[in-house]
């Protein structure tokens, strides 16, 4: 347990990790606001002797997972303009293909490294918020994403999987022979 003091004293920095996650002043306080009310909450769940500001922001980072997935899927739910202005065309044949390899390379590859590379190039986090989430440091996150970059690069340039490192023409080739 701790008392409230300690979390008072943990409230900079964890309103500055609330304020990258939201990017907006209002969305910050409340989401600083919800993470203290949770953190009171379930103080009997903090263990003595761990790091509460670690504890605390992966609270914050539930209620913001939580609360931006209820919103998305409230307002793709009920906003037509969300259905008509995220109506896709069709990729073309060998963006299709490229982002099948893609796939079929991060399949190959360990989670550790696959989550990684999603949150640092999909979702766009900083290295610092995949080292809070995670409960790492900021070197590990960077030698990690080395590594998984490295291992997705050599998954799609290797032999092992046709149409890895070729050119354009020489898939076109490789899908004739396939027909």
């Amino acid at each position: 347990m701790f008392v409230q003091a300690d979390l008072i004293n943990e409230m900079p920095k964890l309103r500055k990790f609330a304020s990258k996650l939201t990017r907006n002043n209002a969305e910050t306080d409340d989401l600083l606001q919800a993470t203290l009310l949770r953190a009171l909450e379930k103080n009997t769940y903090f263990e003595t002797g761990t790091d509460l500001f670690k504890w605390s922001s992966k609270i914050m980072y539930n209620i913001f997972v939580t609360d931006y997935r209820r919103k998305t899927k409230f307002e793709t739910q009920y906003d037509p303009e969300f259905h008509i202005e995220n109506r896709s065309v069709d990729a073309d044949q060998h963006t299709k293909l490229e982002v099948k390899l893609m796939a079929q390379a991060m399949n190959q590859m360990s989670a550790e490294h696959k989550e990684i590379l999603v949150m640092v190039c999909v979702k766009g986090m900083q290295y610092q918020e995949v080292a809070d989430v995670l409960e790492i440091p900021v070197g590990t996150v960077r030698s990690r994403l080395s590594r998984a970059r490295n291992q997705l690069l050599a998954l799609m340039e290797g032999p092992a999987t046709p149409g890895y490192g070729q050119n354009i023409e020489e898939m076109d080739i490789a899908l004739m022979k396939a027909a």
